[in-house]
């Protein structure tokens, strides 16, 4: 098996605003795996809030190269195993363990959702990000677009606001980045007109949900407090959603581990993104046969992916069917 992997950078079509910041572009670590003529691929983005140094991983990937190359290839939940004992970061062991089911499913001719036995058929729709702004112009945004479904970033909350966006009836959902305050929490889980938000996601920092009342209105989504399999025994009296993203949980192989015991716990469950390229966002379609909600824009909003395969139209999933996680370089 041989490794290869290259720094890009993703240009965003316009200049995205959260609650911690504001960008126009990412950096994104791409990753090759190839054997007998086969390739598998997969990436990580550089995301400022998780503190995120793309040049420290590929220094780790120089390192375990010939580890990594001339280990056996297996069935990537054993290969999952095999990079749990290099101790990577997260995001980079998402990375690899994605690029990993993409070559497998390629030497075995089959796709990920034929291996994994993953439902194909009435897939829940993706929402796309309204990045911060003045409530007028997030409104218009909405009015104009031709998604059903949105996720609307806010600063804090201004309750003129979440009545603004109640009355246009439309499918939103609100994302806080953890700009709530205690005091924002308890007005919106007591208020019975929250309800109408398709979730509210991370409303208050790291560890800092015991404010949160899961029997209250708001749909309280766990992002940032969600980080793996071990969170969700803690979370389950204040929220009744959780957020999975790849690069958050490790990759597809704990995504599918966190799907199960999710459902288990009686949670609501949501496949998200970051800003990613079709690398990214076609490893998370393939397990939205398995969610309540998807949050899969991160490739529309950037204007030179480099990539083909699953991909998300209007909010519609579009699998491609291919094999492995159907990537291709453009």
């Amino acid at each position: 098996m041989e490794l290869n992997f290259t720094i890009k950078q993703l240009q965003l079509k316009e200049t995205f605003s959260i609650a911690y910041g504001s960008y126009d572009k990412r950096e994104v670590l791409l990753v090759e795996l190839s054997y007998q003529g086969s390739k598998g691929y997969g990436e990580c983005v550089a995301i400022d809030y998780y503190k995120i140094d793309l040049q420290s991983f590929v220094l780790k990937l120089k390192e375990i190269q010939s580890v990594l190359e001339t280990h056996p290839v297996i069935h990537p939940k054993e290969f999952f195993q095999f990079l749990l004992s290099l101790n990577l970061h997260p995001f980079l062991r998402s990375a690899l363990d994605c690029a990993y089911w993409d070559l497998f499913g390629k030497l075995e001719n089959k796709s990920f959702i034929e291996l994994n036995h993953i439902p194909s058929e009435n897939l829940v729709e993706s929402s796309i990000t309204i990045s911060v702004a003045e409530i007028d112009e997030q409104i218009r945004k909405i009015e104009k677009s031709e998604w059903n479904k949105f996720k609307v970033k806010c600063k804090g909350l201004d309750k003129n606001n979440v009545e603004k966006l109640l009355q246009l009836k439309r499918n939103v959902a609100l994302d806080s980045n953890a700009s709530f305050t205690d005091e924002d929490c308890i007005w919106l889980q007591e208020n019975d007109q929250v309800q109408r938000f398709s979730y509210l996601e991370q409303p208050r920092p790291i560890d800092h949900y015991k404010i949160l009342k899961k029997e209250g209105f708001a749909n309280w989504m766990a992002d940032e407090d969600c980080q793996n399999v071990e969170s969700l025994d803690d979370l389950i009296p204040y929220y009744k959603s959780i957020n999975i993203k790849l690069m958050k949980c490790g990759g597809l192989t704990p995504a599918l581990e966190m799907i199960r015991k999710a459902k288990q716990s009686g949670y609501k469950i949501m496949i998200g993104c970051m800003t990613e390229s079709t690398v990214g966002i076609s490893a998370g379609c393939v397990l939205t046969g398995l969610v309540d909600y998807a949050d899969l824009d991160g490739a529309n909003l950037i204007s030179n992916d480099y990539a083909t395969g699953n991909c998300v139209e209007n909010g519609k999933i579009i699998l491609s069917g291919k094999l492995g996680l159907g990537i291709e370089l453009k």
